[in-house]
């Protein structure tokens, strides 16, 4: 009788043991073999559609392509032959260069999801054939571990895409040795040598995951123990010749270059975001964990080899399918718990709201931020975009105190958000603080490289300038990428018909609210950055409203006042609720009539406001008392930031 190696009995045994210890394969155990394979099968894929799902609905990956300057490691892309060509140079490139490219479709979530989870799943797979390689099929759970990881870092907003796809490659390599290495050990040799210089050249120092686990095998498993010894010589000795003698690259000894595999698990470091130590620990462990399951799997073999004595084990009769049905259901739902608890835990809906805030004020949809920063409101960079979301909406004078407020907010004007480029660039521009905005954008592109976005912002401002060969550099650029050419395309063609775009509408309006020159503003405050674009253009709204939204923030109600004969600029229907709070507080508290032209305070808020003085004098000197009692009713009102120095304070 001849059994092929790929036959196993029931039981998972493999076909060689079967035959030593004298189990054969009883007439249906093939088809349970089939039955069970089929039902491990649908495991898997019920894994990786919700796998799926749950990273294009729920942690959405365009945030991490849009990054909001909190991502600096994620790369750029451009088509063309001078791109490629760059990567082709020095071992590590080719990776490097399929990660930028599959990395540009999280721009939409649902083919960003479909990446990483086929990219997951072949993970998934080579792992498990490498644990039946080396016979551990009691160890085949070990499969989901790099999805599952994979799950914790991307809900984090974290990007190590490359890294993953180094480790994918090496274990594509791993599978396809221990498929075409022969038995022959000089050529099983040649083979190692050949896959390891190619991958060498591909993936850079992720080879040495390859060679790890070749030595591994070779040494604990298949007991060759000079062959293990020239695998692991030649590890070492491949850098020194591929580096220098063939790239003309410095080589990288591979103690050093075994920390190199962790090229993309360095903290990084931004004003937005602290690092996140905890979580490099993940990525380690993608590289690690199967060496060191191998490693620990073989020298527990070696140690108890004389011990274990082959026994008979049962295998289960073909008509008891219950009993396999009712281990498949518990090994899945097993499994699906311990991946729903780790995305659940590791789930930061706060930490979402904060990417998703910065991508929907990026694209102008307003009601989306406002939606997004209720579930994070805490931070001066949401309450920035709140902020132009309120004013785009016009809802400033009315909704401004509905949220945490501090005058910081504005215009991120505090010592530590200095370098808080990307989130102040949109902001000056719709201002009309242009050169402003050019240099906030410009420093993001130093920081963050070539962003679409960046690319399309900074396009923008030098076609509002009028510099239309630096925008068609720009715009040149846009053009390769693989999201915005479409844009770019369609610009560069209004270029050529109207090289001063007096026909744009966007143009227009910007070289409307424009300065002349505002490259000295960086030293003026904000009251006086606001002040100069009103006296330049008393119909910029944005710094209207900007200007009055500081003096309330600043409790200066007299500058407010001085101010406020603004108003008729406008086409506002009444005084708005919050403006009307700050007139009566300031004719309360000196005791001036203030003339309002022709408006009238409503009578609504005229009681309002009694009602609040009453109530807060009841309580004398008790403000505890009086901040409880009044914060049900006032708790998003004027009257109650100027009283107790909150705002947003939830009912």
């Amino acid at each position: 009788m001849t059994l092929e190696p790929s036959d196993v009995i029931a039981n998972g045994t493999p076909a060689g043991v079967a035959v030593a210890t004298g189990k054969f394969l009883q007439p249906g155990d093939h088809l349970k073999c089939s039955i069970e394979k089929l039902v491990t099968q649908m495991r898997t894929l019920v894994f990786f559609i919700l796998f799926y799902l749950y990273l294009w609905l729920e942690v959405e990956l365009r945030l991490i392509y849009h990054g909001g300057g909190m991502v600096p490691n994620f790369p750029v892309f451009f088509r063309g032959w001078a791109f490629f060509r760059q990567f082709t140079s020095y071992p590590g490139g080719l990776v490097e260069y399929l990660s930028a490219f599959l990395s540009q479709f999280f721009y939409h979530s649902w083919t960003g999801a479909l990446v990483v989870t086929v990219q997951a799943w072949l993970i998934c797979t080579s792992t498990n054939y490498f644990l039946k390689t080396i016979k551990a099929p009691g160890l085949r759970w070990l499969r989901f571990t790099p999805p599952i990881l994979l799950l914790i870092l991307y809900n984090q907003y974290i990007y190590h895409f490359p890294a993953a796809l180094a480790v994918l490659t090496a274990l594509l390599f791993v599978c396809l040795y221990f498929r075409v290495a022969p038995a022959d050990k000089p050529l099983r040799l040649f083979v190692f040598l050949l896959l390891s210089v190619t991958l060498y050249y591909i993936a850079g120092p992720a080879y040495l995951l390859f060679a790890a686990l070749c030595v591994i095998h070779e040494l604990l498993f298949e007991r060759s123990w000079h062959m293990g010894l020239i695998y692991l010589v030649s590890a070492a000795v491949i850098p020194y010749v591929i580096g220098p003698f063939i790239f003309r690259v410095r080589a990288i000894h591979p103690a050093s270059s075994l920390l190199f595999l962790f090229w993309q698990t360095f903290p990084w470091k931004t004003p937005f975001m602290p690092p996140r130590h905890k979580l490099l620990t993940l990525v380690r462990i993608l590289y690690l964990l199967l060496p060191l399951t191998a490693l620990a799997l073989g020298l527990w073999r070696i140690l108890l080899r004389k011990k274990i004595k082959a026994e008979p084990r049962s295998t289960t009769p073909l008509g008891h399918t219950g009993v396999l049905a009712l281990r498949w259901l518990i090994q899945s739902c097993l499994l699906f718990a311990i991946a729903g608890a780790a995305a659940l835990i590791s789930h930061d809906k706060k930490l979402k709201a904060f990417f998703e805030v910065d991508y929907y004020a990026c694209h102008r949809a307003w009601p989306q931020v406002l939606a997004a920063a209720r579930h994070n409101r805490q931070t001066y960079f949401v309450i920035h975009a709140v902020n132009r979301a309120l004013y785009h909406t016009g809802r400033l004078p009315y909704d401004m105190f509905a949220y945490p407020q501090h005058p910081d907010t504005l215009l991120l004007t505090a010592e530590e958000h200095i370098s808080a480029h990307w989130k102040r660039f949109d902001t000056y521009l719709d201002l009309g603080l242009v050169n402003m905005a050019e240099h906030d954008a410009t420093h993001s592109l130093e920081i963050l490289g070539d962003r679409p976005l960046l690319l399309q912002r900074l396009a923008l401002i030098n076609m509002v300038k009028a510099n239309s060969d630096a925008a068609r550099s720009y715009l040149g650029a846009l053009s390769k990428t693989l999201f915005y050419s479409h844009r770019a395309d369609d610009c560069l063609s209004q270029l050529d018909s109207d090289s001063n775009l007096s026909q744009d509408d966007q143009v227009r309006h910007l070289r409307r609210m424009m300065l002349n020159n505002d490259h000295d503003f960086s030293f003026l405050t904000t009251k006086q950055m606001f002040a100069e674009l009103l006296s330049e253009n008393k119909q910029n709204h944005m710094a209207f409203e900007y200007l009055m939204a500081l003096y309330m923030l600043t409790g200066q109600l007299d500058k407010f006042v001085q101010n406020l004969h603004r108003i008729d600029d406008f086409d506002y229907p009444d005084i708005p609720p919050l403006y009307e709070q700050a007139i009566l507080l300031y004719t309360y508290n000196t005791k001036k009539e203030v003339r309002l032209r022709g408006r009238q305070i409503r009578q609504q808020s005229i009681k309002q406001f009694n009602d609040f003085i009453q109530t807060f004098n009841l309580y004398g000197a008790n403000r505890h008392a009086a901040l409880e009692k009044l914060t049900k009713d006032y708790g998003h009102s004027y009257l109650f930031y100027a009283t107790f120095g909150l705002s947003g304070v939830d009912k």
